[in-house]
């Protein structure tokens, strides 16, 4: 069953939320400090005291509940979505997936572009938002793809593409694998391709170039990326307890992984930051780094490939075609990780080139 939805934080839960902020315990912080030690104290301070004092939930509450929200229960799941469709009828659906610490909010300036040619699909993720905490094992990436996939069938789309970035990007392409039958391509915004030993495979130095940041990384593992993928749970207390602690961890990597020529506006974050907090998914959230496959299975529909310059990393061509049938390539020398947030203008273009050029292929 498909229910309307409605967003209607408690005002209690928003009052627990500036108490707790008004009496948060600072740590201290040495001298010059900047980013060398984590995130700097001065910028958090900063951030906290806008949620606390300027930032309006309940404005923000009232422009979400203009988008139809739905809730349906699947695999003993509640999963919420954003049901948008085209003025064109006969559009092809696209199911678009956020990532973390993304949201379903990550898509909201693509809505309109997008719903111009395609009706839209928006789910949140289980154990994040309000779909609410998972409560048992085995929410991974898989499972979550067969879960878009009866949605999909729910709300009577025989045909439809995905896409996503981060998470949204595994379980895009993992969906195209469950339901090949009914997926006519992918397209992503992120996609990891490691390094390959005795591939022989010929790269370019810029090919090189983004495996050797690769190799970077996974030689110097994100800390928050170890810790959810360890001991979720343990960070997950202290998240769900500190509104400052959860505010520190999410806008770290806004502050990390974004291009400095399109920063994400405070108020937008701290909605994001918000929906985390008043949804108690810190750790429920986390819990898909402990469960995500460390590596991805082949995808055997049409992919499209979107590359952002200022991404955690970037692409490469040759190793991404041993696994994906690449049919749609572009790179952009603006955007970072959240590019649906940073530059929607690019990659709705993008996602719009991808998919109606597909639509074309298949009705010659």
């Amino acid at each position: 069953m498909i229910e309307p939805f409605r967003i209607a934080v408690p005002q209690a839960d928003l009052d627990d939320l500036t108490d707790r902020l008004s009496r948060t315990r600072w740590p201290n912080e040495v001298t010059d400090a900047e980013w060398d030690y984590g995130f700097p104290l001065g910028r958090l301070k900063e951030l906290a005291e806008h949620w606390r004092t300027r930032y309006d939930w309940r404005e923000h509450e009232a422009e979400l509940n203009e988008l139809p929200h739905f809730t349906t229960e699947i695999d003993g799941q509640n999963i919420h979505f954003v049901h948008v469709r085209s003025s064109k009828p006969d559009a092809l659906a696209l199911v678009l997936t956020h990532g973390w610490p993304g949201s379903f909010l990550e898509f909201l300036d693509v809505i309109e572009p997008l719903s111009r040619d395609f009706h839209l699909v928006i789910p949140s993720i289980p154990g994040f938002g309000f779909s609410g905490p998972t409560h048992e094992r085995g929410w991974d990436i898989v499972r979550i793809a067969r879960a878009w996939a009866e949605l999909m069938r729910r709300l009577g789309y025989e045909r439809y593409g995905a896409q996503g970035g981060d998470f949204g990007s595994g379980i895009s392409t993992a969906l195209g694998a469950v339901a090949p039958g009914q997926v006519v391509g992918v397209h992503v915004n992120y996609l990891p391709t490691a390094p390959v030993p005795d591939a022989g495979i010929e790269l370019s130095e810029s090919d090189e170039a983004r495996l050797d940041k690769v190799g970077q990384l996974l030689a110097n593992r994100p800390p928050f990326q170890a810790l959810q993928a360890l001991t979720p749970q343990t960070i997950g207390y202290a998240l769900t307890d500190s509104p400052v602690g959860q505010l520190a961890w999410i806008a770290e990597r806004f502050a990390q992984w974004t291009d400095p020529r399109s920063p994400i506006s405070d108020e937008r974050m701290l909605t994001d930051i918000s929906l985390y907090w008043l949804t108690a998914t810190a750790a429920s959230s986390a819990r898909l780094h402990h469960d995500a496959p460390r590596r991805r299975e082949p995808c055997p529909v049409p992919v499209g490939v979107a590359v952002f310059a200022y991404d955690i990393t970037q692409s490469v061509r040759p190793l991404a075609e041993r696994l994906y049938d690449i049919r749609h390539w572009s790179e952009f020398d603006r955007g970072g990780h959240f590019a649906a947030m940073e530059v929607p203008e690019l990659l709705a273009e993008d996602i719009r080139d991808f998919f109606l050029t597909l639509a074309r292929t298949h009705t010659e």
